[in-house]
């Protein structure tokens, strides 16, 4: 084994130590690792469910690295939960109006593609996983229990049902402990999942008795008749599974703490966690599916690639990161960057660089062309709303480009233009220079005539330097910049000018300034 994976302390490689110094002994006795994701159906894959499983897959790239024991994803979908809200952004929703209450299984598919709402979108999940490449067993809940697979847990949990009860009613408020029971038993005429007190347990039979509008009812645990509520199930889903390590947002650490408890309590040690943070909208706060807020992954993928996202989701886990449209470039840069870092780096190097751990140690070596930032501007600059016409703007100034053996670029010129086009066009406000400012500027076009496209583009932005020193910028050089980028961007910020004019050349940007200024 490589020294190198052991001593490396990026999140993925410390997470999968942990994980084998915490249930080593658990691993090898089953022979394999067994890692979790969960999924509730009730609505469509979203940004946070290729989060989820992007990053468990990254720790379990790490830990095949660390260990020749063989590992397994089970992506878990809680398809028996009753249907508790009509979903917002769903056609033909009003056919789930007189399902409230019933598996997600057990209810009309509205698209008319599958058996019911839950099979499509576990199709929906499945596909997702897919087109990401993920590699993943799929596993209904409604299937486990109705199979019989939970069986033996089920009994578990009701041959514990007063110490299950003890540690969940504390945590409960005094209401809803009058009706809580961790059973929730799933009637025989309306299908639905009840919510009812238990008035009698029958352990030694498998069975629970509740009552329903003063009737009293005997149900088995067992064979799909009941599911257990949320934190519950799933210390029996670890429990059944034997489930080795299992990510969730930092909503759900509560959750986690009292599911490790009842684990433990009927017999079993919890899985090793890692707790992430939860994503933010530009205004930071929460995103949220129903307030569509924030980005979608399709937007995402619309505009970068599905790497940088990767990227994104590896970069401080633990930490709230606001997740809207106008950090995409920043992202897309990043990844550029630690790419081009990877090549000088040595193999312990490697792995603290993140782009490690989204392409499972396969650094790509294509040679940055320039930043995707520095692209948008170029689209702009050179009105290309194509990408051959992008490209044909990008070769006049770097000759010799073939797009085959530039892939990665060759996809982010069709990003650009579409980025550029939804998202900074409509937003762009460009500063009207006073007579004073209109001077300065002159004054950098003037000096230009001094450069040429050879020189280099620190040669250049020397040059600005100075224009902008002997022109009242001396002491706030960065207002000097703001300038030419509000002027001539229509943005705070832009590329690095030296840099800019170097390949888009110093008579162009000459014109180009003039242009904006007249």
């Amino acid at each position: 084994m490589n020294n190198d994976y052991l001593n490396s302390k990026s999140w993925p490689f410390v997470e999968a130590k942990n994980l084998l110094k915490k249930r080593k002994k658990q691993i090898e006795d089953k022979g394999y690792a067994l890692f979790q994701t969960g999924y509730g159906p009730s609505g469509l894959p979203h940004i946070g469910t290729f989060g989820e499983v992007c990053r468990t897959t990254m720790v379990i790239q790490a830990f095949q690295k660390i260990s020749k024991i063989p590992t397994k994803l089970f992506t878990f979908s809680d398809d028996l939960d009753g249907l508790r809200k009509i979903p917002e952004n769903i056609t033909n929703s009003e056919i789930l109006k007189n399902h409230l209450g019933k598996p997600l299984t057990s209810i009309p598919d509205p698209f008319n593609k599958f058996s019911s709402y839950g099979e499509h979108n576990n199709e929906m999940l499945k596909k997702f996983l897919n087109d990401f490449k993920f590699k993943y067993d799929f596993k209904s809940s409604t299937s486990l229990y109705q199979k019989g697979e939970f069986d033996k847990s089920l009994l578990k949990v009701l041959e514990n049902y007063e110490k299950v009860m003890d540690l969940i009613l504390p945590t409960l408020g005094p209401e809803r402990r009058k009706t809580y029971s961790p059973f929730l038993p799933i009637c025989n005429t309306t299908g639905k999942v009840l919510e009812v007190p238990i008035v009698e347990v029958l352990k030694d039979k498998g069975e629970i008795v509740y009552e329903v509008d003063g009737k009293k009812i005997k149900t088995q645990v067992t064979k799909g008749k009941c599911k257990l509520q949320w934190k519950v199930d799933w210390a029996m889903r670890w429990y059944a599974l034997d489930v080795d390590f299992e990510m969730y947002g930092k909503d759900l650490i509560e959750s986690a703490i009292l599911s490790s408890k009842i684990i433990k309590l009927i017999g079993k040690k919890n899985p090793s966690g890692f707790a992430y943070e939860l994503f933010l909208d530009e205004k930071g706060e929460k995103i949220s599916k129903s307030k569509g807020n924030g980005i979608t992954i399709d937007e995402w993928l619309n505009y970068a690639s599905p790497e940088s996202l990767s990227l994104f989701m590896y970069q401080n886990p633990k930490r709230a990161k606001k997740l809207y449209k106008e950090i995409v470039p920043k992202a897309v840069d990043e990844y550029l960057e630690f790419i081009e870092k990877g090549k000088k780096q040595n193999e312990l190097q490697k792995l603290m660089n993140p782009v490690w751990h989204v392409h499972n140690g396969n650094i790509p070596k294509e040679n940055n062309i320039m930043s995707f930032s520095m692209l948008l501007n170029l689209v702009e600059t050179s009105n290309a709303d194509s990408k051959d016409l992008l490209w044909k703007f990008v070769k006049k100034y770097k000759t010799n480009l073939n797009e085959k053996e530039f892939p990665i670029f060759d996809k982010l010129v069709d990003y650009a233009i579409k980025y550029y086009k939804d998202v900074i066009s409509p937003n762009k406000k460009y500063k009207t220079p006073n007579s004073d400012e209109k001077k300065v500027l002159m004054s950098l076009v003037k000096a230009l005539d001094e450069c040429n496209d050879k020189m280099t583009p620190e040669d250049i932005q020397t040059k600005i330097f100075s224009v902008g020193k002997e022109n009242g910028y001396k002491d706030n050089l960065r207002d000097w910049f703001k300038l030419i980028y509000e002027v001539v961007f229509g943005d705070e910020n832009g590329p690095r000018i030296g840099f800019f004019i170097s390949f888009f050349g110093v008579k162009e940007t000459q014109n180009l300034i003039k242009e904006k200024i007249m």
